[in-house]
């Protein structure tokens, strides 16, 4: 019989095969076409046991029933739902409007499966082996699954359109000609795409991808040592959450998130290679719980001009390459001393963030070398900011302490007559961030002074013959500067004790002009 003639009332075509007549019934009742042998061995669509003719359709026969199939029995909905059964040649649908419900569990494809600009209602292939999906500008009206198949030569799904979900759970895609393992970039999700345990042999590309709920990577392993990033998604927008945290192996990824059972092995986000997650926005949070990130010396986590109510900085600490989040905009930034990276290796010019909750003992000595690890070169911004976040959750004297830190590593700039200068100020009143230093300088010095003039060699300047000699009063007249106590004026040291007064006098002036400087650099603060 010719393609197309009897289909209409239901006829079954001549050159079917056994299994293809199987198939072409299954699909008029909408039962499932299930040819496994009952052997998980021989049935395991990775496994290396060849499938046979009895198990066997042509590609040209599924496209044929699903875009232009028979129609389905009285009572019925017709449905494609293949288990166990190997398709044989490419499945080409491009360009095809597929209005039955589609399903392939266990599936064996010999050769790609072409999908580009394909409009279906629910597609679904689990566990299958593919050798390329080619998916480009798909759109589906409900879910497209993915989960547990095995892509050897990639995925592409680029400005694909999902309506609800996508889900790539415990996916192996390995990477294409262009060193790509996913390229889903514009990809729109309506739903969530869930990604947990994901393995992936390249890059994952979803630049300028638009997620309408969460991104989960729970669990996945990146691993991309052949280019610089293993997960490249500059502009990528999620409405809720990014998960890149644990996952339970071998527990139902329904409830994520949920506790799994006691003994149930945990595996953890890991990646090796860069991130790229520069101008990403994120409604909820950014999650990096116990994240395992190894780069080389040029790679990175970046996350520049990131914005997020929260960044959850709590993974593992890279031993090599750079934490990036120049620009980055975070309200929470939720954190662990112990996660990251040594000096020279965190960059975070116009990082700002609102509040800090740290997760373990983090203090203040530890926070200042956080930032002093951001800032090779002497930079003003990261103290202020830390400063102005602690001083506005109400520890003040942790904010004084950190635009001292700030001045200190600024005087390391300066030439030297400034550097010592610097260092009057730093010992004396602490740039102005600890006054009391300079009253406390000031009765050393008063109370010295004094013990020491008790001796001086002295004689009155004035008319009256017999003043009476106080060297307390006179040690307070050298001191200050401005005020005048009538001391000096009265009397007239002699020999050595000149010099002492004019070294008492120029103390006194170095004390107020540091305090000076210090009051004049706290009202600019206030």
């Amino acid at each position: 019989m010719t393609e197309g003639v009897g289909v209409r009332s239901g006829d079954l075509p001549d050159d079917l095969t056994a299994a293809e007549a199987g198939m072409w019934q299954a699909f008029r009742n909408g039962t499932v076409y299930d040819l496994r042998s009952g052997d998980p061995a021989e049935d395991d669509p990775h496994g290396g046991h060849p499938w046979g003719p009895e198990r066997t359709v042509r590609a040209r026969i599924v496209c044929w029933l699903l875009l232009d199939g028979p129609p389905a029995l009285a009572g019925r909905v017709s449905s494609l739902k293949l288990t166990g059964v190997r398709i044989k040649d490419a499945l080409e649908l491009s360009g095809g409007t597929v209005v039955p419900y589609v399903e392939f569990k266990g599936c064996r494809f010999e050769q790609e499966v072409l999908l580009p600009e394909t409009h279906f209602t629910t597609a679904r292939l689990v566990n299958c082996s593919v050798p390329r999906l080619e998916a480009a500008r798909v759109r589906t009206e409900g879910d497209l699954h993915l989960p547990r198949c095995r892509f050897h030569n990639g995925a592409r799904l680029t400005d694909a359109h999902i309506g609800t979900d996508l889900l790539l759970n415990q996916a192996i895609v390995y990477r294409d000609r262009s060193g790509r393992s996913i390229a889903a970039d514009g990809m729109t999700v309506g739903q969530d795409l869930q990604a947990e345990l994901l393995e992936s042999h390249g890059e994952l590309s979803l630049r300028g991808a638009q997620i309408g709920g969460s991104l989960s990577l729970r669990g996945a392993r990146l691993d991309n040592p052949y280019t610089r990033l293993a997960l490249n998604a500059p502009q990528l927008t999620v409405e809720r959450s990014l998960y890149l945290t644990p996952a339970a192996a071998g527990y139902s990824l329904v409830a994520s998130g949920a506790t799994p059972p006691q003994g149930t092995r945990v595996q953890r986000f890991a990646c090796r290679g860069g991130i790229r997650l520069d101008d990403g926005r994120f409604g909820d949070a950014v999650d990096l719980e116990g994240a395992r990130f190894t780069f080389t010396d040029d790679q990175e986590l970046s996350l520049r001009r990131v914005q997020t109510p929260e960044l959850r900085f709590l993974g593992g600490r890279p031993e090599r390459g750079k934490v990036v989040l120049s620009g980055a905009r975070i309200v929470n930034l939720v954190d662990r001393r112990t996660s990251w990276p040594g000096p020279g290796n965190i960059q975070m010019g116009g990082f700002a963030y609102e509040n800090l909750v740290p997760q373990d003992a983090f203090p203040l000595a530890r926070r200042l070398e956080w930032v002093a690890s951001a800032t090779a070169e002497y930079n003003p911004e990261p103290y202020e900011r830390l400063a102005s976040v602690l001083r506005g959750s109400g520890e003040d004297e942790d904010a004084r302490e950190v635009l001292l830190a700030k001045q200190r590593r600024r005087r390391e700039t300066l030439p030297v007559a400034a550097k010592l200068w610097g260092y009057v100020q730093d010992w004396t009143v602490a740039y102005g961030y600890r006054p009391g230093r300079a009253a406390v300088w000031m009765a050393v010095l008063w109370a010295a002074t004094s013990v020491a003039l008790t001796h001086a060699h002295h004689r009155p300047t004035g008319a009256e013959a017999n003043p009476e000699w106080n060297p307390t009063l006179f040690a307070l007249d050298l001191l200050l500067p401005v005020i005048d106590l009538g001391q000096v004026d009265q009397w007239q040291l002699r020999g050595g004790w000149q010099w002492l007064s004019t070294v008492v006098i120029l103390l006194g002036w170095i004390l107020a002009t540091t305090v000076a400087a210090g009051a004049t650099r706290l009202l600019r603060r206030g």
